[in-house]
């Protein structure tokens, strides 16, 4: 593995990482800055997308559904709100007044779009009404077996992930207590969704994850770089626009768009020696992605942490 000082582009990327960045407690090594001055972390990054890749080939109809980042903060929304709920209290949990209300403190969605989408999820059977919890005011739902069992696995990924990064044992302990991912789902969640450099990614990685199925698209688009870091400005990858489209049920119309967008920003590009399926990608998407990543392993390494100490 490289050095850090070889990493040519480790104090911008620290720049844009540690911008407005938090105070909370996190563990040693795991922070924003820390994690994007290591040398390894774009390696890592590689292991845990291709891990989020497979289970998205796994769930596809719970993929659809969180295709884009303004679903993503939906769903994540929608599950701390399912964990924090009091079964006392049927007015608790996740109804269509708490989501919007968690939107809109964060900004994340209107009233609509948050309705919207829990139709949306009900339809296509993600969330049920929750059992014992049905008023005249309130109509609480929660998610089905297969949306638990998707989030579940989506948790433990992600301590996969971290664990690559120091040798721990998170994904042990998760799998031996369930409750860790039951307090620190919502714990991550609410410090991601009140963190604007999650909500708001940078430019580059917008393009992407913005768009349905933008993010794993982004996602596999990483794993196919061979050698970090960028060499004059650039890393170079192999990948078939239909493919990428047939593999992740979209268009092939919806894929060209997303590189033409981010072509035109200055992001990516077609190999000048006209081989097919030959693109690079800039130096600033990977530094983008590396630091946007980093502010979600740091919420969740210090949700785990909070979460583990509860359970001691």
């Amino acid at each position: 593995m490289p050095p850090a000082q070889e990493w040519g582009h480790a104090q911008q990327m620290q720049r844009v990482a540690e911008k407005g960045s938090s105070e909370q407690q996190v563990p040693t090594g795991l922070t924003v800055g820390d994690l994007v001055r290591n040398p390894n972390f774009p390696q890592i990054l590689q292991a845990g997308a291709r891990t989020l890749i497979a289970l998205n080939d796994l769930f596809p109809r719970v993929a659809r559904l969180v295709a884009s980042h303004q679903k993503w903060m939906l769903t994540q929304a929608a599950y701390s709100l399912h964990l924090e709920r009091d079964v006392n209290n049927p007015e608790s949990g996740i109804t269509a007044a708490r989501l919007l209300k968690f939107m809109r403190d964060t900004g994340g969605a209107s009233r609509n779009t948050a309705a919207a989408f829990l139709a949306e999820l009900v339809a296509y059977k993600m969330l049920q009404p929750a059992s014992g919890g049905r008023t005249k005011r309130a109509r609480p739902l929660e998610p089905t077996e297969v949306s638990e069992t998707a989030m579940r696995l989506w948790f433990k990924s992600q301590m996969s992930t971290i664990d690559l990064l120091d040798g721990g044992t998170r994904i042990e302990r998760v799998e031996a207590d369930k409750s860790i991912f039951e307090r620190a789902q919502p714990l991550a969640a609410r410090r991601l969704l009140s963190d604007s450099r999650w909500t708001t990614p940078p430019k580059g990685v917008a393009i992407f994850v913005w768009s349905e199925s933008g993010g794993v698209i982004l996602d596999d688009l990483m794993t196919r770089v061979s050698e970090f870091p960028p060499m004059d400005g650039k890393v170079w990858v192999e990948v078939s626009l239909a493919k990428l489209a047939e593999h992740y049920l979209i268009s092939n119309t919806h894929v060209r768009r997303i590189f033409a967008r981010a072509d035109a920003a200055g992001f990516l590009g077609k190999s000048e020696d006209g081989r097919r399926g030959r693109f690079w990608l800039s130096a600033r998407l990977i530094e983008e992605y590396v630091s946007w990543q980093a502010v979600k392993i740091e919420a969740l390494a210090s949700a785990y942490d909070q979460a583990s100490d509860w359970a001691a």
